[in-house]
């Protein structure tokens, strides 16, 4: 069994300590040892221990596997710049009942979380550090770049391009062929029926650019 760690100690990161209980039941994969977190005091909850932050974890002297529980887009990526410890190691934590059509045609980098009920076609292919929460639906040959936050019960059709650092909101809909760039955010239930520009708010069924 491997030492894995989760670095966010609040709702989204004791979910995964959920999840990791969930594949080590299937198979011993990891030994969880707790969180680090760089807003929370050293302490004990349900889910376990506080080991410290970020200067913490770049000093850790043993191999240590880290997934990231952080649902901002911005965040996720400056944290997982700055965890510079070669000791380090980012599994992809993929939830036992992800469906994933051919395993043969999918692809992904490292430091993705797919939680639970996710379905996701073939021709698929995930870069890296991305959060993809429970029952997203991928469609078919859809490439997606890093650090996309992806709530739950989100849809994104066939033929779709995913940039990078996106945020999408409960229940939104990409629809198939559009292209999604980098730095966008789609608001909760809205339907994306064309290409977005990017560092834009697009919100609506259509969803249409808003004003910030």
């Amino acid at each position: 069994m491997k030492d894995i760690a989760i670095y966010g100690a609040g709702g989204f990161g004791c979910e995964i300590v959920c999840l990791l209980r969930q594949i080590n039941k299937i198979k011993h994969q990891w030994n969880i040892i707790g969180f680090f977190d760089d807003g929370i005091q050293v302490e004990d909850n349900r889910y376990g221990r506080i080991l410290g932050n970020l200067d913490i974890l770049n000093k850790w002297e043993k191999p240590l596997s880290v997934i990231l529980a952080i649902a901002t887009p911005s965040s996720l990526e400056n944290l997982a710049l700055k965890i510079t410890n070669p000791l380090i190691e980012f599994p992809n934590i993929i939830a036992p009942n992800v469906n994933i059509f051919d395993e043969e045609a999918f692809t992904i980098g490292q430091g993705n979380l797919i939680s639970f009920g996710c379905r996701l076609s073939y021709g698929v292919n995930i870069g890296n550090f991305n959060m993809i929460n429970g029952a997203v639906s991928v469609g078919h040959n859809v490439n997606m770049g890093s650090f996309n936050v992806i709530q739950p019960s989100v849809r994104i059709l066939g033929n779709c391009y995913v940039g990078n650092s996106n945020f999408f909101g409960v229940h939104s809909i990409v629809l198939q062929g559009v292209n999604i760039g980098n730095n966008t955010r789609l608001g909760v239930l809205s339907v994306a029926m064309r290409n977005t520009k990017d560092n834009s708010l697009y919100f609506g069924n259509p969803a249409k650019k808003m004003k910030l």
